[in-house]
């Protein structure tokens, strides 16, 4: 996974941090939720379930960044930058989509 340089420049999420975090800490015990699963020797179908649930529950997160990105970034950011900025959201879609 390619880092991206830091700067000082706002995030499109800056404003909507403490929820994503919070959001994000809720799907990492559903994560350890299911490592218990697995060594209780739970039944696959709810293993799966749970997995599933995960999924969804990172789609939004993803769908929610897009969002921000596209409002803050792209149409709130330089005109100049509008184009390569799309294309990158772009490519972050179909990243996303190929699961």
């Amino acid at each position: 996974m390619a880092a991206s340089t830091p700067t000082s420049e706002p995030r499109g999420y800056s404003a909507t941090k403490d929820k994503l975090q919070t959001r994000l800490r809720r799907i990492e015990g559903q994560v350890r939720g299911i490592q218990g699963m697995v060594e209780e020797d739970r039944y696959c179908i709810d293993v799966l379930t749970q997995i599933s649930a995960i999924q969804a529950a990172l789609d939004k997160v993803a769908l929610g960044l897009l969002d921000e990105h596209a409002r803050h970034c792209i149409l709130g950011g330089p005109q100049d930058k509008q184009t390569d900025r799309t294309d990158e959201m772009m490519a972050a879609v179909a990243r996303l989509m190929k699961r």
